[in-house]
């Protein structure tokens, strides 16, 4: 079995802090790297370290099997596909036919948690491409990432101008976890090598709910944020006033759902298992990223 690793999205946020921990925290050698993505000229950084760069278009299924041509494992690392119903587990489906026609031997895949009971509306892609993976017959390690706490970049710092925070969850706690956490245990179980047909999820150490993040988002930045709870129906309205695309709204709607009904708060140590270290706490990403929530 060939021990080369290959990371799919790999311009991605995700996929470029997959590789720097693939090469400076667990050392694999670049020459059993290689980087994948739609447009590998955006890799000029990784192949000047001595990474294999390549083409990888998972819209693109006939190139796909010359992409994973000569890798031992790959990473699929969920696409962005939600636009269109369907689309992303098209792809997925696509990138692993590609993946056992090639003679990959270990596939790892991106999921999040409890796929099977959530209301998320992407979350048949997930559990269809898990099944898709375990059908295959390659040895697989699935990674169900808990929701980031990089997420909250995307609204807080509005949010704090304006010194309201509208949300349906209705106190539902989530085990937040950083992206850059993922991406270290991401890599940790790549630089194993291990064939485990295993499912990890990848959580922070403690479930907050919305006031909890405001409450310590407010105290760090010394500006107020008051949590208002209101409907799905009311938080649809709000987010389609404000111009944001009906699949979003859709998307962030079913997510708040989803928080209210109990189903992401499940606390798991498979991070430390993989990692062992200790998942960033919530405060220690607030103070980090202060300066860009109250610019």
């Amino acid at each position: 079995m060939s021990d080369t690793i290959l990371v799919t999205g790999a311009a991605g946020q995700l996929g470029q802090r997959v590789l720097h921990h693939l090469l400076e925290t667990y050392k694999v050698p670049a020459s059993r790297i290689i980087a994948a993505t739609r447009d590998p000229s955006k890799l000029a950084d990784l192949a000047a370290k001595g990474v294999a760069t390549r083409k990888a278009d998972f819209d693109e299924a006939a190139g796909l099997v010359s992409a994973f041509e000569g890798a031992g494992t790959v990473l699929i690392i969920s696409t962005d596909a939600l636009a269109v119903p369907g689309q992303r587990l098209k792809q997925h489906t696509a990138a692993v036919d590609s993946a056992k026609k090639a003679g990959v031997k270990q596939l790892a895949y991106t999921s999040m948690p409890s796929p099977d009971k959530s209301l998320v509306t992407f979350a048949p892609d997930h559990l269809g491409t898990e099944n898709t993976i375990k059908a295959s017959g390659i040895s697989y390690t699935i990674l169900r990432d808990a929701w980031y706490f990089d997420n909250f970049m995307h609204s807080l710092p509005h949010n704090l101008q304006g010194g309201k925070w509208y949300t349906a969850t209705k106190g539902g706690k989530v085990p937040y976890i950083s992206r850059e956490d993922c991406a270290l245990a991401i890599a940790a179980t790549l630089a194993s090598g291990k064939a485990e047909n295993k499912t990890y999820t990848l959580t922070g150490s403690t479930s907050y709910s919305i006031a909890d993040v405001a409450s310590a988002v407010s105290a760090i930045t010394s500006r107020p944020l008051d949590v208002v709870d209101v409907s799905d129906e009311q938080l649809s309205a709000g987010m389609t006033g404000a111009g944001l695309p009906s699949f979003v709204v859709e998307m962030l709607v079913s997510a708040d759902a989803n928080i209210r009904a109990g189903n992401f708060d499940s606390l798991s140590g498979d991070f430390t298992t993989l990692t062992g270290k200790q998942p960033q706490t919530l405060r220690s990403f607030i103070e980090e990223n202060k300066a860009a929530l109250t610019a």
